[in-house]
């Protein structure tokens, strides 16, 4: 649905009972296909994450395992319909407006720019994951998925790929996203080996979420186009979301700046 009343049942907001069985089936993929994953072991390519620096850390203690989380029912890769990720276009550091043969919309809301840092855990997170691929998509500031959602179904904003540079750095420009019924504000990411496989939808590595700040939120749902969100996120808290209340300290981003001039939202994951 392109709207969220508090009395409407949605996709998205079927929690943990939805969440664990298509955790379950994307767990087993990976496992079975790592049985015959060489090449990807011998570049030591393992699910960690943690820290939320602006770059790599040097500390091996600092290299904590990333939450393995639900893509969610709207991922646009290809396990749940259709597939952004074989468009031209789809890679890109501006995701604030579709691409390709969409309606040409473009995604209204409050500046954000966002970084994952990817790094390498055997390097104690000291080393750049240089040409690692991350997908990313997250709702608009009313709660609609592009490709989904009713309103924006013809629409793919909000969703891009970036090979991450020497630095490991992955940047993508967007929009604050909305709080809507049962969920924490969020933004999905999947992390590829290679801009190969992740334009090719194939050898997923890695799969979280981007928890945002909850004082952030609050000043940036205050603003005009937000104010869904507001009563959304008054009834949660990190500690009662479907996903995040198992743990979140290897998702929460850390976030600086301000309405009129923007934001900027930074976290390190490393593989």
């Amino acid at each position: 649905m392109r709207r969220h009343g508090d009395d409407e049942v949605h996709e998205h907001d079927r929690g943990l009972s939805y969440d664990l069985p298509v955790l379950a089936r994307r767990r087993m993929i990976r496992l079975l296909a790592g049985a015959g994953a060489g090449a990807a072991a011998g570049a030591g390519l393992v699910a960690l994450a943690g820290c939320t620096t602006e770059g790599p850390s040097s500390s091996a203690a600092d290299c904590a395992t990333v939450p393995e989380e639900t893509a969610g029912p709207y991922p646009g890769d290809g396990s749940n319909g259709v597939n952004v990720l074989k468009e031209s276009g789809v890679v890109r550091s501006d995701i604030t407006r579709s691409f390709g043969d969409s309606a040409g919309g473009t995604a209204e809301g409050v500046p954000l720019t966002f970084t994952l840092t990817v790094v390498d855990a055997a390097s104690g997170c000291g080393t750049p994951a240089k040409g690692a691929a991350v997908y990313v998509w997250h709702c608009d500031r009313e709660g609609g998925y592009s490709l989904y959602s009713e309103g924006v179904a013809d629409e793919n904003y909000l969703r891009g790929v970036q090979e991450t540079d020497e630095r490991g750095r992955a940047t993508f420009t967007s929009v604050f996203p909305g709080c809507y019924t049962g969920r924490w504000p969020h933004i999905h990411f999947e992390v590829y080996g290679s801009l190969r496989d992740a334009t090719s939808a194939t050898a997923i590595i890695s799969t979280s979420q981007l928890a945002l700040p909850k004082e952030v939120c609050e000043t940036v749902y205050a603003t005009a186009g937000y104010e869904r969100s507001v009563d959304n996120l008054g009834r949660l808290s990190l500690e009662s979301d479907s996903v995040f209340r198992d743990g979140h300290d290897q998702q929460l981003a850390t976030v600086r700046g301000s309405v009129e001039e923007g934001y900027t939202a930074v976290l390190t994951v490393a593989v």
